[in-house]
């Protein structure tokens, strides 16, 4: 192995696990359309050409001001499983082997979907994605722009499905939400034995005291963006002494605040803490795992050591156990020394 130019060839080659990737954000164009079509429900589109035409913003909020409306086509337990089935045979074709799969149920309950639809669903293609060669799992993640006693309320309704449910996360807009805002029911979850983390989003207003809260009073196990952790020395050092990872996505960053923060990712990639990359809504950006390694390493000049890195540590701040960990290491290793 040397450590010319990373080609895709390269990346694809290595197996990889992702631990950030919204599967309501993984609505692609075609399915939209389908499932508009089967559910008669009016979208405003009426091809494949204009539902990606809708997709355009240039903020977090802007974003979601087209993602939650998307979702209305998702009706049946079919759906929800489609959704899901088809992302994994998307990323089976760039050797994830391993996924930790976000889903956002208030934003289905809140309109009139049975929570047990939507996790019946999703969770019917989490136990067959072994015939692809992928194990995964699936996060719960509360709406943050939502009230602490409705996060309550589902995690009371999501007790009923506790073995289905790997790990609770917070995501949404940030703004105004504050971490603090659901220290209760994160108490209440790592109490019941989850695991948990909390999207820390770029460039947020208060980003680096959320962080400092994600992490110290609420305790999460790992922060999902969370690169503007550099402005702060101290807690860099804490993220590395404990092991806790950084789940980013770098083309999502360069879609709502024009940078991939690849700048932030490869300092904190060289100080020892275990950044990792993902897709997050790769239907909306038109980027999957391996295409946002492609696209980070491309731009900021990444070796195949880095990129190997990167991939490794995405294995290691996994919830899986040890002995998994050290396998797909191993794995990533014997592929990288194959090119």
């Amino acid at each position: 192995m040397d450590d010319q130019a990373v080609s895709k060839e390269f990346i694809k080659s290595l197996p990889k696990a992702e631990l950030h990737l919204h599967l309501e954000g993984t609505l692609e164009s075609e399915l939209k359309l389908k499932l508009a079509q089967k559910n008669k429900v009016s979208i405003g589109q009426n091809t494949i050409e204009e539902v990606k035409e809708s997709y355009q913003f240039d903020s977090l909020p802007s974003f979601l001001a087209i993602y939650y409306p998307a979702m209305n086509v998702l009706q049946e337990e079919e759906d929800f499983y489609l959704l899901a089935w088809s992302y994994l045979q998307k990323v089976k074709e760039q050797n994830v082997v391993y996924a930790e799969l976000f889903f956002d149920p208030q934003a289905h309950t809140t309109r009139g979907v049975s929570f047990e639809t939507v996790i019946n669903g999703y969770y019917r293609a989490i136990a067959e994605s072994e015939k692809l060669g992928i194990k995964s799992a699936l996060i719960m993640c509360f709406l943050r722009d939502l009230s602490a006693e409705s996060a309550m309320e589902t995690y009371e309704e999501a007790l009923n499905y506790q073995d289905k449910i790997l790990g609770i996360g917070l995501d949404s807009d940030e703004k105004g939400n504050p971490p603090e805002k659901f220290a209760a029911v994160f108490a209440r979850a790592q109490a019941d034995g989850f695991h948990t983390t909390m999207h820390c989003d770029i460039d947020q207003e208060d980003s680096i005291a959320h962080i400092r809260t994600a992490l110290l009073e609420i305790g999460v196990e790992r922060l999902d963006h969370g690169t503007n952790i550099v402005e702060d020395p101290a807690l860099v050092e804490y993220v590395k002494q404990k092991g806790i990872g950084l789940t980013c996505c770098p083309v999502s960053n360069g879609f709502v605040v024009a940078d991939m923060k690849g700048k932030e990712i490869k300092q904190l990639l060289h100080e020892g803490v275990k950044v990792t990359v993902n897709s997050d809504d790769p239907a909306y950006f038109q980027s999957y795992v391996a295409d946002d390694l492609f696209s980070l390493a491309a731009a900021y000049d990444l070796t195949k050591a880095e990129v190997i890195q990167l991939v490794k540590n995405a294995f290691s701040i996994a919830w899986i156990p040890e002995a998994e960990k050290i396998k797909y290491h191993e794995q990533v290793e014997k592929a990288a020394h194959l090119q």
